[in-house]
């Protein structure tokens, strides 16, 4: 968080949004056809490649001011590009932004946990044999995600991850169950933010602690390059396995989809 203090949710808050832009501007990168939208304050994540799935169509913003000022802008973008789903990222506290989106014809659709961890208070990881590497391919990242979240049918995020291997910073990790890729996560070099993206273990093999195991060695390798924080956004299931490493939240999330 650079010179900002941790234990202040007002910097803590304006840290993530400014993760989540950064999470729209690698998304945005992804697809073949994928475009990045930006305004002044302003960053969303075009992919007609998955045109009904919110969360790869993702918009961040800085304040409820710069989305109102772009909000028409960002949907004529998604229409032009044929998308039908998107959704908006909006702090628990931005009252203002909610009420634009609901007025716009966006509904409330979930209610992530914003996180972030301090490195240098990283503890040890445990003492066990975990198979494991940063060299997962991006369709092995994406089949487990598809699997984890039920996205069987209508696009998945296979479409959406094609051009992940010529992002800078980013890293994608796996840890294997008998040779076989069973647990996937995506990291990206934010300045001094370690950001954890695409979290996700097939349904087999959960409880055995494997996204955890997975996600400590990838932190250890980021804080040994010099970043200091970690930032991410917790689903429930997800929330008790990144407490148990540190990870402290910031606030709720809104996710504010527009589907038609």
């Amino acid at each position: 968080m650079g010179d900002e203090a941790p234990g202040d949710r007002t910097a803590a808050v304006a840290h993530h949004r400014r993760a989540l832009m950064s999470f729209a501007r690698v998304i945005g990168q992804g697809g073949e056809s994928s475009t990045l939208f930006e305004r002044d304050g302003v960053v969303a994540s075009v992919m007609p490649e998955v045109p009904d799935r919110s969360v790869p169509n993702s918009v961040a913003y800085r304040d409820a001011d710069a989305l109102a000022a772009a909000l028409e802008e960002v949907a004529g973008a998604y229409e032009s590009a044929g998308v039908r789903a998107w959704t908006v990222w909006v702090p628990e506290d931005d009252r203002a932004a909610a009420a634009l989106l609901d007025e716009a014809g966006h509904r409330l659709d979930a209610t992530p946990a914003a996180m972030i961890a301090e490195l240098s208070r990283l503890p040890e990881p445990d003492p066990d044999e975990l198979d494991w590497d940063a060299l997962a391919q991006a369709d092995v990242v994406a089949r487990i995600n598809n699997h984890a979240y039920g996205w069987t049918t209508g696009g998945g995020f296979g479409a959406a991850m094609a051009r992940f291997g010529a992002i800078d910073g980013l890293r994608l990790y796996q840890a294997r169950i008998g040779g076989e890729p069973a647990s996937v996560l995506g990291t990206y070099d934010n300045g001094k933010d370690c950001e954890v993206y695409f979290v996700a273990t097939l349904t087999e093999y959960r409880g055995k602690g494997l996204a955890r195991r997975l996600l400590h060695r990838a932190l250890m390798e980021a804080r040994d390059r010099g970043l200091e924080v970690s930032s991410l956004q917790a689903t429930k299931m997800g929330y008790p396995v990144y407490k148990r490493l540190g990870y402290e939240p910031i606030c709720t999330l809104e996710m504010w989809e527009r589907r038609t």
